[in-house]
């Protein structure tokens, strides 16, 4: 299985700052745009060792094919890109010719849906629970599931000293639900099942974002032209890095006492003595020659 190569030639004017996508269409529709010495078709692709020019001029040709997968990890392998260290690694497992990494994790004991990529600008914009994109997993359990334990799983759990997000949870079998999040918190889900006497027996991921998996367990496939547009679309608002943290308010809401100023420029009382020193002024009522003998 290969990826689509090189992306299309309104982006890649676009990414090289020569115009904006819709120019570069009618600039390939005037004719004033080649590849490798030919005029293009609105939406050819650029390739990595193209020669493209406009009006003449060679465009520099920076591009490296990113690559975005859809693959159902199964269990048992471990998303990490240790290579070395774990022999079950997602990376070696998957075995595509240039470099990827996954987006994210999923527990060894967990499957379904993760994506591999070697575009590292869209893996905190699509990680960070800010950016609200949510992650859909069937989940099966030990035991029965109740109209109490969604409707409290829905409303928030206490695990790792934080409550979850609100959620959105409904049964689709007896000892099955389907759950949806904005957040991944480690082991989230079954640490969510755990606090009510749950345990996980399957944990599946079917969706992330627009994206639902469509593959065989063990399987991956390319993203298509389209879906890389649609997730283009859905990312481009979303932030790569948290919001900062509001600054802590002084636990104190006593307002601080307030000393009025110093008046440096009060003129102090002086008493010349007789030898031209400044001496200190003597009590009233009080002899100055001193005590009678």
């Amino acid at each position: 299985m290969s990826g689509n190569e090189g992306i299309r030639i309104n982006k890649f004017l676009s990414e090289a700052g020569i115009c904006s996508r819709r120019e570069a269409d009618r600039l390939v529709e005037l004719g004033r745009v080649s590849i490798n010495g030919k005029n293009p078709s609105t939406g050819q692709r650029v390739k990595r060792n193209d020669k493209v020019r406009v009006d003449g001029r060679e465009v520099e040709n920076n591009h490296e094919d990113r690559v975005y997968l859809v693959f159902n990890k199964p269990p048992g392998i471990v998303t990490t890109t240790d290579t070395k260290g774990e022999r079950d690694n997602i990376v070696d497992y998957v075995n595509y010719p240039t470099r990827v990494f996954p987006i994210g994790r999923l527990d060894k004991d967990s499957e379904g849906l993760i994506f591999m990529t070697s575009d590292g600008d869209i893996v905190n914009k699509i990680l960070r629970a800010g950016n609200d994109h949510e992650k859909e997993y069937e989940v099966t359990v030990d035991q029965r599931v109740t109209d109490d334990f969604i409707q409290k799983m829905s409303t928030g759990v206490p695990i790792l000293g934080k409550v979850t997000r609100k959620c959105k949870v409904e049964q689709i079998a007896a000892f099955t639900f389907r759950i949806t999040l904005t957040q991944g918190m480690n082991r989230q889900i079954r640490r969510m099942c755990e606090y009510f006497g749950y345990e996980v027996m399957k944990l599946k991921r079917t969706r992330i974002m627009h994206m639902t998996l469509d593959v065989g367990s063990g399987q991956w496939r390319p993203f298509t032209e389209d879906e890389i547009l649609k997730m283009e679309e859905v990312l481009k608002d979303s932030s790569k890095t948290a919001d900062p943290k509001p600054k802590k308010k002084s636990p104190s809401s006593k307002p601080k006492k307030t000393t009025p100023p110093r008046q440096e420029n009060r003129p102090k009382k002086k008493f010349a003595s007789a030898k031209g020193r400044t001496a200190r002024p003597k009590p009233k009522g009080r002899n100055n020659k001193g005590r009678s003998r």
